[in-house]
């Protein structure tokens, strides 16, 4: 199936674009498809759960690219506890997709860009937001239109989103994708992650409740 991108073009997935596999991991069976994007020249990930081709309302999980916190573990951010929790939610399922977007490190400013943004953090005090518009970059450059196309060549009809973050739901709409909930995926609140989780919330407009939570936890000790 073909979707229609941004520029108008008709934008599909070829047949010498995908290739999949069957990968075993410590949670259980997934289908492996790894495909290069036509539009952005990145080759992404989905990790498909059971049976998803023609089903309405499936499990999907957009995770962007994080690889201090998706393999080194970092906790400064919550992507790594996030892109664990999501596939458990699939696990628990039986059926869905965790779309792993390559090209998305830092929201889109590269790896480099990232590690300069924590000296200032650490160093002056800045949020995520302001460390990376002091450098001169945007705080957002990412795109979801590769994992429209991926959804449309699985055949998923219509997600609910695993995401914390509004916008999510408006980018992926705009390339055709029915999005019938948008469900939480929270992670515990720590002193490492505070003040990113703050910012996403107050600065970018995620949903995070549990700091909330956490601080009726503090005044009632």
């Amino acid at each position: 199936m073909h979707d229609r991108g941004a520029d108008g073009g008709d934008h599909g997935i070829g047949p010498g674009d995908v290739a999949e596999a069957d990968l075993t991991t410590r949670r259980g069976l997934f289908r492996a498809v790894a495909f290069r994007d036509p539009v952005d020249g990145h080759e992404h990930l989905a990790l498909v759960r059971g049976d998803v081709g023609g089903r309405e309302g499936v499990l999907v999980r957009m995770h962007s690219e994080c690889m201090t916190g998706d393999i080194f573990g970092a906790t400064r951010c919550e992507c790594g506890d996030q892109l664990g929790a999501a596939l458990d939610a699939l696990v628990r399922e039986g059926a869905g997709v965790l779309v792993y977007l390559r090209g998305h490190e830092g929201r889109g400013i590269g790896l480099v860009a990232k590690v300069r943004t924590h000296v200032l953090q650490d160093d002056h005090g800045l949020d995520t937001v302001d460390s990376a518009t002091a450098i001169g970059l945007p705080v957002d450059v990412r795109d979801y239109g590769a994992a429209a196309r991926v959804l449309r060549h699985l055949r998923v009809g219509s997600v609910r989103l695993l995401s914390n973050n509004p916008a999510k739901v408006a980018a992926l709409e705009s390339y055709g994708i029915e999005v019938a909930a948008r469900l939480p995926l929270l992670v515990p609140v720590s002193d490492d992650n505070v003040r990113y989780l703050t910012a996403k919330r107050d600065r970018l407009g995620h949903d995070l409740p549990q700091l909330d939570e956490e601080r009726l936890d503090e005044a009632r000790g």
